[in-house]
Order: C-alpha cells, then sequence, then structure tokens
C-alpha cells in the first residue's frame, strides 16, 4: 500500500513536519489527527510510514465493502468501526482489535472526530471519545498531530484529486497529551468526555500553529446546529 501510495501521490505532495522525533520510533501509542478531507487518511498515513511507524486506522466499515480498497485495508491491518449503534452491536468491538495492536507495540490512529469536520471553516468539531477509551483502558499515550493543506489536494467531500501543481502540506506534532488526571479512576461516560476535549484541545493547539491563526471559543457540535453525524450534511435537506 505504501508503495502504491508514493508512486500515485509523492510527487504531489510536499510533506513539511514540525517535529517529527515527537513521534516515537517504539512502543504503543494513540495518533490523533484532524479530518476535513478524505484523503486525509491517505496522507497521514504516508507521513506516519515515512516516520518509521506501520500506520493502523479504525477506519469506517463502508470502506471495507468496496471491492479492491476493502481487500487492501483488511490485509495491511486496518480496523473496520460502525458508526451507528445498530450495526455496532452486531460487530465485533473495534476496541478489542486495537487492544490486540497494541499488545503487538503497534500504534493505532483514530480520528476523535469520527467523520469530516462540520465546522465552516474546517476547525476540529465536537470529539467522540474512541481515541480517549483506548489510551485510558490500554494505558498508552496518546500524540495529537494537525494538518493543514490536504484541501488543496482534495476538498472537503469532494472526489476529484488535483495531482498538480505540488501541494505542500504541513504537520505539527504535538507532545503527548497528559492524562494523568484520568488515571485511576473509573471509565466512565463524563470522564471520557472530558479526556477528549483534552485531547481536541490539544489538536486544535496545533493547527492553530499551522494556520497561524485562532480557533472559534466554542467548539463546533453538529448535534446542536442540527446536523447528521454521518454523509456529506450540505448534500442534505
Amino acid at each position: 500500500m505504501a508503495f502504491i501510495a508514493f508512486a500515485v501521490l509523492g510527487g504531489s505532495v510536499k510533506f513539511r513536519v514540525a517535529h517529527p522525533e515527537r513521534i516515537p520510533a517504539r512502543g504503543a501509542y494513540v495518533i490523533a489527527p484532524n479530518h476535513y478531507s478524505e484523503i486525509d487518511p491517505v496522507i497521514v498515513g504516508m507521513m506516519v510510514f515515512r516516520a518509521g511507524r506501520n500506520p493502523r486506522f479504525l477506519a469506517k466499515s463502508s470502506l471495507f465493502k468496496i471491492p479492491v480498497l476493502g481487500w487492501f485495508l483488511r490485509r495491511s491491518g486496518q480496523v473496520p468501526v460502525e458508526r451507528t449503534a445498530a450495526a455496532a452491536a452486531k460487530a465485533a468491538s473495534p476496541l478489542s482489535a486495537a487492544a490486540e495492536l497494541v499488545d503487538k507495540q503497534g500504534i493505532v490512529i483514530v480520528y476523535p472526530e469520527g467523520t469530516l469536520t462540520r465546522d465552516p471553516d474546517m476547525w476540529p468539531m465536537r470529539g467522540k471519545t474512541g481515541a480517549a477509551r483506548i489510551a485510558l483502558e490500554q494505558g498508552i499515550p496518546v500524540i495529537p498531530i494537525a494538518h493543514w493543506g490536504t484541501q488543496a489536494l482534495m476538498a472537503r467531500y469532494g472526489k476529484k484529486i488535483n495531482f498538480f501543481p505540488r501541494h505542500p502540506v504541513d504537520f505539527a506534532v504535538g507532545e503527548a497529551v497528559d492524562l494523568s488526571e484520568f488515571e485511576g479512576r473509573p471509565i466512565d461516560q463524563p470522564l471520557l468526555t472530558a479526556a477528549t476535549e483534552k485531547i481536541m484541545a490539544a489538536i486544535t493547539a496545533q493547527l492553530e500553529t499551522l494556520r497561524g491563526e485562532k480557533a472559534p471559543v466554542r467548539r463546533w457540535d453538529p448535534a446542536e446546529q442540527g446536523q447528521s453525524e454521518t454523509g456529506r450534511f450540505h448534500e442534505r435537506s
């Protein structure tokens, strides 16, 4: 997969990574990036691969049903996630699959937002609790990563890749999020919500450095805006 990704996109992307040394060369941890373009996982995966680690994602299960792509995802050890409660109840737990990766000292990349941000200006929106739960249950760090520039390669909800000219994509790798205040406590919903917000704040702070501007004080919440949690919200009536 890495060979294909670099062969197809290597000449279209210029990677500029701030603090790549913050990606540990060994050990298990969660990488938590922001998400605003459907090509984000490919670009983030390429960056992580360049840093010397094999990327493993929690990815929406519908991708695994696509011919060829689904085969690649399964063979490369990606983890399918059902995004509706009914489907998730019938599926194997992605948390158990992530735990297996941790046991093998692998890394798992989790998009805390769960989908492309609904924020009109593409700031990180309200997060979901998967990344925090994996980190706290497995006792591993969360490395926040922000990137900016993939929207030039593929627009939000776009399907066309703009191969030319070569597009710079900037990354900022943050220090591991300090979740020590949550350790040793019952892992309930209020705790996960608080830990998730701390992770989202760390991602947002990295993105502010890349964009050179401040994010909105109040994080975008799709529920407050009457927006669906999945799908292309701007195409829905």
